[in-house]
């Protein structure tokens, strides 16, 4: 048996193992040092009440013989796809361009399979290092940059016929794009046969007149899938719970469908999201789950306001916490490991580096939002004490 031979030519870990380590290597050597995690972007919110009760009620539904299930269609349960549909896309689409599944990272693989070996790939920069990974372990693919620093994406650096990952909000700038933006890149999209894959994982934390989905663009369903998911918005990191829409409009440059194949191929590799993330994913789309969820988005949006104020007050030069629960720090005069070891031995706080989402991340570290409210005093009380 043959390795694959891209593991040898990748970094030996994923960026937040990495960062874990480091962590656990200096809190061995600094025991007395309570230090404060600002990095991994997980949730720290209970779940919200209506979602614990649907949790409960269907799994006391499991353990009675009238109302146990078994495997689900691989998909989806309808019910939930149609929700999604309604609620999320209002009603743009039909329930079977909806994909069920445990979140994004695998849908980012299941979709790579769609793709010829070592396909070309244009990755909006910085974001989400899934997407480079993904593409690599997968494709073996030749991979480009489309650096945001001065701007959006510039699609039309994207080599023709290539795929496209996007992200917002973007994690970790936490800007999102606008209505004339994704206008824009569908526009190029179409014009150079450009295939967009869309993570609006944070699309809940929109705020303002920005677009949640690139669906509001039209033309948009001929060139883009869109990948979400519940981990964020509702606290989902560790029930898992997320979904891909593939238009029927996408084809390949032969004239073949994409959503054939996503089907084909879906249902060869998933058995199914599991059954108690799926009816809590319904109580989430009702309305008292919307209301319960958006209050919680609003107080991790706070959080990450408060953090990025009290960094400006210290001079630094920072964006983001208003479209989503991250902000961007630029370190002047440090690469982005030396401000992670800045926060870390003199602040005791845990940052994620800016390289690791990309080139243009050099030079930068995001702090997350995402932290307990007691977790984010103590941060301010740091950084103000500077």
């Amino acid at each position: 048996m043959k390795q694959n031979s891209v593991f040898p030519t990748l970094s030996k870990q994923y960026l937040f193992q990495e960062i874990q380590t480091r962590r656990d290597a200096f809190q061995a050597t600094n025991p007395e040092k309570k230090l404060l995690f600002l990095g991994i972007g997980d949730t720290t919110q209970p779940l919200a009440p209506s979602i614990v009760k649907s949790l409960i009620q269907t799994t006391q539904e499991l353990g009675t013989a009238e109302k146990y299930v078994g495997y689900g269609p691989e998909v989806g349960e309808k019910q939930l796809r149609e929700k999604i549909a309604t609620v999320i896309y209002h009603n743009d689409f039909s329930s079977d361009e909806i994909f069920i599944s445990d979140g994004v990272n695998s849908d980012l693989l299941r979709l790579m399979l769609l793709l010829e070996e070592g396909v070309s790939v244009a990755i909006q920069d910085p974001t989400y290092p899934a997407y480079f990974d993904t593409a690599r372990i997968a494709k073996d693919a030749n991979i480009s940059f489309l650096s945001i620093t001065d701007g959006p994406p510039d699609l039309t650096k994207a080599p023709e016929g290539s795929l496209v990952f996007l992200c917002s909000p973007n994690n970790p700038t936490g800007e999102a794009f606008t209505h004339a933006q994704y206008e824009k890149m569908v526009s190029i999209a179409l014009a150079r046969k450009l295939f967009i894959i869309l993570d609006v994982a944070y699309r809940e934390f929109i705020r303002g007149d920005f677009p949640k989905s690139i669906y509001e663009i039209e033309g948009a369903k001929k060139v883009a899938i869109e990948v979400g998911s519940f981990s964020k918005s509702s606290g989902f990191s560790g029930v898992r719970l997320g979904w891909s829409v593939v238009p029927k409009e996408l084809c390949y440059e032969n004239g073949s469908p994409a959503h054939s194949d996503f089907h084909r191929l879906f249902t060869a590799v998933f058995n199914g999201a599991s059954i108690l993330s799926q009816r809590a994913g319904l109580q989430i789309l009702s309305p008292e789950g919307e209301k319960e969820i958006t209050t919680q988005i609003d107080s991790y949006l706070e959080q990450a306001q408060l953090l990025r104020e009290a960094l400006r007050a210290k001079s630094f030069s920072v964006v983001g916490g208003d479209q989503a629960p991250y902000i961007w720090v630029k370190m002047e005069n440090k690469t982005s490991w030396e401000g992670f070891d800045y926060f870390l031995k003199n602040l005791g706080i845990v940052v994620t580096p800016g390289i690791g989402f990309g080139p243009a991340g050099e030079g930068f570290i995001r702090l997350s939002g995402l932290a307990r409210p007691e977790v984010i005093s103590e941060a301010i009380s740091r950084i103000q004490a500077m």
